[in-house]
């Protein structure tokens, strides 16, 4: 069991954030769980900033992941919405290294080609391919099987682990 490692994968957004817990135990992935955090449209920004961090630890404190991953922030036309997408990303990454979590961070790109293997796949192939990958998921919004697409990156793209003594070898 000591091989297995629990993975958060979180999609940043101020008005959903997309997240999944999934295992890996050397190649197999394994669903955990899944949801969205949905700060209150009406609150003020420090206060929607707040409870997304609420709610983010909240997921940390029931799954208890190991590491975690998380998409970068697509630069979009419109500057406002990419500073506030910005704001929503840097809490997101504040509350996983404040948990003493590893965090990697994967563009967009990277993760449709991980999973679907083209960087160009769009939301509905993106979703298939993670109900194919984590059958036991279910139904999963957009949002949630975004994070876990980001998951599931961040499994596939895990440093290989070094046993002792290629460490010494390297020493």
């Amino acid at each position: 069991m000591s091989g297995m490692i629990r993975i958060l994968g979180v999609d940043p957004g101020l008005r959903l954030t997309g997240w999944g817990v999934i295992t890996m135990d050397g190649p197999r992935l394994a669903w955990i769980a899944h949801g969205v955090i949905a700060p209150d449209p009406e609150a003020d920004m420090a206060v929607r900033l707040a409870m997304l961090a609420e709610g983010l630890r909240a997921v940390i404190h029931d799954h208890e992941p190991h590491e975690s991953a998380v998409e970068e922030t697509f630069v979009n036309i419109n500057p406002k919405s990419t500073l506030l997408l910005g704001q929503a990303r840097g809490v997101v990454l504040a509350t996983l290294a404040a948990a003493r979590l590893k965090v990697a961070e994967f563009a967009a790109r990277k993760v449709k080609q991980s999973i679907v293997g083209t960087g160009a796949a769009d939301k509905t192939q993106v979703a298939f391919m993670v109900r194919r990958l984590l059958p036991k998921a279910g139904e999963v919004s957009a949002d949630a099987a975004d994070a876990l697409a980001v998951a599931i990156c961040g499994a596939h793209h895990r440093p290989p682990k070094v046993s002792p003594a290629q460490q010494r070898l390297k020493a």
